[in-house]
């Protein structure tokens, strides 16, 4: 997280170009830092999996989880009577992080050797969609997996809906890290006889396997065959 200048007041509404807070300005590589929404919202919208921090009594703990982005919040779920819930409830704050691996570097060095990546911290305080909103923010959740999805399956039951929570967390404190700038040798090392390059890694969705169970005549929705493609 960044050493830079805290945010300006910006009336004009130009692109953030300082953190909003000290709490998530990128303080290691300050010059990675990014902290333009419409670059968060990108990372954030490329993933699937974010990982929330939180602490019980001194203890903390990481908790992976899937989540999906809705205009200025994310969102995630989970059984109501589940700690993390429960703590999130009670006001606690909390951490959520994204990140995608986009590359493998490997230097003539192992001090140089790294990886490019894209990552985004959000922090602050999330609050419990109410009641009223919930079956709405978890459509929202099927749809973000394939969209127009919601419309399609089982609406969810009372009981189902008792037994899941959803929360949803500001974008308000958020910062992105980012490193895309390949391989780094330190002059000199071109002559050092090992193999050097860059490995591109790639996140990829396989061809859908039917329920065994499917019925007849039941075709691959576009929605769903346009996540091989995501």
């Amino acid at each position: 997280m960044a050493d830079g200048p805290e945010n300006p007041d910006n009336p004009t509404g130009a692109p953030r170009t300082a953190a909003p807070s000290v709490r998530v300005r990128v303080r290691r590589k300050p010059d990675r830092g990014r902290y333009e929404r419409e670059v968060i919202d990108a990372i954030l919208d490329a993933g699937l999996v974010a990982h929330v921090g939180y602490v019980v009594d001194g203890q903390p703990y990481v908790i992976p989880t899937l989540y999906w982005r809705d205009g200025d919040h994310v969102y995630w779920h989970g059984s109501a009577a589940s700690r993390m819930i429960r703590t999130i409830a009670s006001g606690a704050p909390v951490c959520l992080t994204v990140s995608h691996l986009d590359s493998i570097i490997l230097a003539r060095s192992g001090f140089n050797s790294s990886a490019d990546y894209r990552s985004v911290v959000v922090i602050g305080v999330a609050e419990v969609v109410p009641d009223d909103g919930k079956a709405a923010a978890l459509d929202g959740f099927l749809d973000y997996l394939a969209p127009g999805r919601s419309a399609d399956v089982r609406p969810m039951t009372e009981k189902e809906l008792k037994q899941t929570a959803v929360v949803r967390l500001s974008l308000d404190e958020a910062s992105a890290k980012v490193r895309d700038a390949g391989l780094g040798d330190d002059p000199g090392d071109e002559t050092w006889p090992v193999w050097a390059g860059t490995l591109p890694v790639r996140l990829t969705i396989g061809e859908p396997v039917p329920a065994p169970d499917l019925a007849a005549g039941i075709a691959l929705p576009e929605n769903v065959r346009s996540l091989s493609r995501r």
